[in-house]
């Protein structure tokens, strides 16, 4: 009995031991791309979340204007010139100039950091809902929605900001 030692790795050793690296690279390549897809998402809802959160200190900070932060009662907003910016210094308005200035500075931000797919724009509103009771809280729903790639309807972020009148002081 001769004993045979062998040396080496044969051929078909060395083509399963590709075929399971090559499964496993498909498998790492799956979910880098897998990945890259959820941190756009967290991006975009973080980007919405902001813009909301940004809407809502504008009407905490002009808590006068009332509806006139409600974009379904006046039509499309146009800039009135009342903060600074790097173009102007800015002027003195109303508190509804102030709003449409907000308003149209707003939903410029928001077609601008928010992504157009398939032909679906994204769309910002603020409604406002008036006080029910006399001296009664004011409130605004403020919603922003947008379609990403591989989803089949819109995603949206909204909140609620109430507004409580200040009780004179004696």
């Amino acid at each position: 009995m001769t004993r045979r030692t062998s040396r080496g790795v044969s051929l078909v050793e060395s083509l399963v031991a590709l075929l399971v690296l090559s499964i496993g690279m498909l498998g790492i390549a799956a979910l880098f791309v897998e990945s890259v897809r959820n941190s756009r998402t967290a991006l975009l809802r973080t980007q919405a979340i902001n813009l909301v959160t940004d809407m809502g200190d504008r009407i905490r900070a002009n808590a006068t204007a009332g509806n006139a932060y409600d974009t379904t009662l006046n039509g499309a907003p146009t800039t009135r010139g009342c903060a600074p910016s790097t173009t102007e210094t800015g002027g003195n308005c109303t508190a509804a100039a102030l709003a449409e200035d907000d308003l149209a500075g707003w939903l410029e931000t928001v077609q601008t950091l928010l992504p157009t797919f398939d032909g679906a724009e994204p769309t910002a509103t603020v409604t406002y809902g008036p006080p029910v009771l006399v001296g009664g809280p004011e409130r605004f729903t403020v919603r922003v929605a947008w379609r990403e790639p591989g989803e089949d309807a819109d995603l949206s972020y909204q909140t609620d900001v109430v507004i409580i009148p200040r009780q004179p002081q004696s």
